[in-house]
């Protein structure tokens, strides 16, 4: 079996209205599949505007089950495509107990869990407290038909402990599915992901919308990127204003030999007390 993985990325623009929004992902998936893509993520809250711009408790209406109605659609489309997808949506658990949240659904369209956003910023273009509790569900990593595969969600990628929490759980690929505006981070976006690929040795999808919404002044840049263990970009990085699919092979036998050049890989996993290693 191959180690190559074919994975993809969506950066895109707000449509409107919900529903464009998740028929265009269910166009962005179809077009993936064609190119021989296996998994793809969305952007952060992939079917709305990015309304934690304003405090505004009408957004409320944007949040649903997980799994459910978006989840179950999905979930449909993944098992005809024969694709994993990582679903960032926003999530109601109960009244009033709402979750920045990744869905993720396997190849066959059976629902795996979810990840939910730990940290929650609260400041200008950036309110988010008010729209979500932090996360309680730990850092998983879900066993996916194309490999072990970990979510960390936007402002998550500051901190170093998630990153690190992943890699011991195993991961191979981290999609980190964002909403960051130009002139704030734009410094940091190459530079962040690519040092975390390094960090914990293993890939990295960062994804970033586009565009400017009529919520406010935030400025979405795009500039998606696949990067490896090594810290290089694989392929181009994504359009700066654009939306834009970003398919690109990923070769996760490089995974296996950059762990096995560092010492500091082996030193920092349990299994590594219970083995000799050869300096």
């Amino acid at each position: 079996m191959s180690d190559v993985v074919r994975a993809a990325l969506v950066q895109t623009n707000w449509t409107g209205d919900k529903e464009s929004m998740i028929k265009a992902h269910e166009d962005y998936a179809r077009d993936a599949a064609a190119q021989g893509a296996k998994v793809i993520c969305f952007q952060e809250l992939f079917y709305g505007p990015y309304f934690c711009q304003v405090q505004d408790a009408a957004y409320y209406e944007y949040a649903e089950s997980i799994p459910g109605p978006t989840t179950e659609r999905f979930q449909a489309l993944a098992a005809e495509l024969g694709m994993v997808m990582v679903l960032p949506m926003y999530e109601k658990e109960q009244e009033g107990v709402l979750y920045n949240t990744a869905a993720v659904v396997d190849a066959d369209g059976s629902y795996l869990g979810k990840y939910r956003k730990h940290h929650i910023p609260q400041v200008k273009g950036f309110w988010e407290k008010f729209y979500f509790r932090p996360g309680n569900l730990g850092y998983p990593v879900f066993d996916t038909a194309v490999g072990k595969v970990g979510v960390y969600i936007c402002y998550d990628r500051h901190f170093p402990e998630g990153w690190r929490e992943l890699g011991l759980g195993g991961a191979q690929i981290v999609f980190n599915p964002s909403a960051t505006s130009r002139g704030l981070s734009s410094y940091l976006w190459q530079l962040e992901q690519p040092a975390s690929a390094v960090a914990n040795e293993y890939y990295i999808g960062a994804i970033n919308r586009v565009g400017i919404e009529d919520l406010g002044d935030d400025d979405f840049y795009g500039q998606s990127y696949f990067v490896d263990p090594e810290g290089k970009f694989v392929g181009e990085v994504g359009d700066t204003h654009n939306p834009e699919l970003i398919v690109r092979d990923l070769d996760l036998g490089l995974i296996k030999t950059v762990r096995e050049r560092w010492q500091f890989y082996r030193d920092r996993r349990p299994e590594s007390y219970t083995r000799t290693v050869e300096l």
